[in-house]
């Protein structure tokens, strides 16, 4: 086990409202160009029941441009609550950690409310983007992707 995964799986995500704990799942994917990367199921703080997921992928690719680095879902029950946002705010610190400056969150263009998460968190939509069909399973059958950019804050900010 990586010294960062070992200090991640010591480590509690959480801002009082969720709590994200390391799902233990393998995120590298060589033929997609995801290097590393964690996945932390999302929960109530201090709650028992799973609420949904975020990851965070590292690495670039063709299909990371598609795909994008993070990825998150919030179960139906629990949606409009924010808890995308508060997840993704959480993963500041590891991105950080991992010197990034900005990473890419992707979205399909009829998708409100993920699009809504992206603009709460302040991303900027740097295109809509064809997906080409070679990427389409990938995708989901998505025919087109919003690609936001979620920079990554100083420690301080």
């Amino acid at each position: 086990m990586s010294t960062l995964l070992s200090l991640l799986s010591r480590m509690h995500f959480t801002n009082g409202v969720i709590d994200l704990r390391l799902s233990g799942e393998d995120v590298f994917n060589e033929e997609c160009g995801i290097q590393d990367g964690y996945v932390f199921y999302i929960y109530k703080h201090h709650g028992l029941h799973k609420m949904g997921y975020v990851s965070l992928r590292l690495g670039e690719s063709p299909s990371l441009y598609y795909l994008g680095h993070i990825g998150y879902r919030i179960d139906p029950p629990y949606r409009g609550n924010g808890y995308a946002k508060q997840a993704c705010e959480l993963l500041q610190p590891l991105m950080r950690e991992h010197g990034l400056r900005s990473v890419v969150i992707t979205t399909d263009t009829d998708n409100a409310a993920s699009r809504k998460t992206c603009e709460h968190l302040g991303c900027v939509l740097e295109s809509i983007a064809d997906v080409p069909n070679e990427y389409r399973v990938l995708c989901s059958g998505s025919e087109k992707k919003c690609r936001y950019i979620y920079f990554v804050r100083e420690e301080n900010e």
